[in-house]
């Protein structure tokens, strides 16, 4: 139960955090619209870091992330018997999070009409150019940049390690996200898009499903190559 609260409860706030972020940049008469890569980057991994800190208080690991979770149980790094736990408290916790976003937005939402561009970016990840492939390789490569450096902090819930978990974040995010977000994770781009899906947004866009599978799968194998090395190699 405990690492089912701590990974709600830590995406819960990774997201609010990330995702408020996204809104304050896309969305219209905010005073943060129209801010830059940098400031982005610099706030999910600020995101993180507060989501781990969290995490850690209710007894998580913190790694609010499928695509920590599963590849370091496929490896004997973590009990499989707490993997269920950490997924549902992911995925309930990116839902929740993204929710809260919708309604605190909701006038900016407003705000921001169709034709200005779909405000799903704000929840989930986008390709900056449509090519299924390289987007996909490129959330392999993202990912498996950050699961190896994490792998090689211990346990990156204690002390300032969590800092430095979102020192990493920020530059994956400059030096590998430009092309598609940087989703890293499956939880943060599914349960918000699940979030933007059923929600009545104004001004709603599409959801963008059918480019779900790329940051679904790419986290996930990123992470699987990472894991299989620091383990078998290292």
């Amino acid at each position: 139960m405990n690492g089912f609260l701590g990974e709600l409860f830590g995406t819960f706030v990774l997201i609010v955090l990330g995702a408020g972020t996204g809104a304050g940049v896309n969305l219209n008469k905010t005073y943060g619209h129209g801010s830059n890569w940098t400031f982005i980057s610099l706030a999910w991994g600020m995101a993180v870091t507060m989501g781990v800190y969290v995490a850690a208080s209710f007894g998580s690991l913190g790694h609010l992330n499928p695509a920590v979770t599963i590849p370091y149980a496929l490896f004997g790094l973590f009990p499989w018997n707490q993997v269920l736990p950490y997924l549902l408290g992911q995925f309930c916790g990116a839902f929740l999070g993204a929710a809260v976003i919708i309604v605190m937005f909701a006038p900016h939402f407003k705000q921001t009409k169709s034709d200005q561009g779909n405000t799903v970016g704000i929840f989930a990840t986008r390709p900056a150019i449509k090519a299924p492939l390289a987007n996909f390789i490129s959330e392999v490569v993202a990912t498996f940049v950050f699961v190896f450096a994490l792998l090689n902090l211990g346990n990156f819930s204690q002390g300032l390690k969590p800092l430095v978990v979102g020192l990493l974040i920020m530059v994956v995010g400059m030096g590998l996200g430009t092309t598609t977000g940087f989703a890293l994770n499956p939880a943060r781009d599914w349960g918000p898009r699940f979030a933007y899906t059923i929600m009545p947004v104004p001004n709603k866009g599409s959801a963008e499903w059918r480019y779900s599978w790329v940051p679904m799968f790419g986290p996930l194998v990123g992470g699987i190559i990472a894991a299989f090395i620091q383990t078998t190699l290292h």
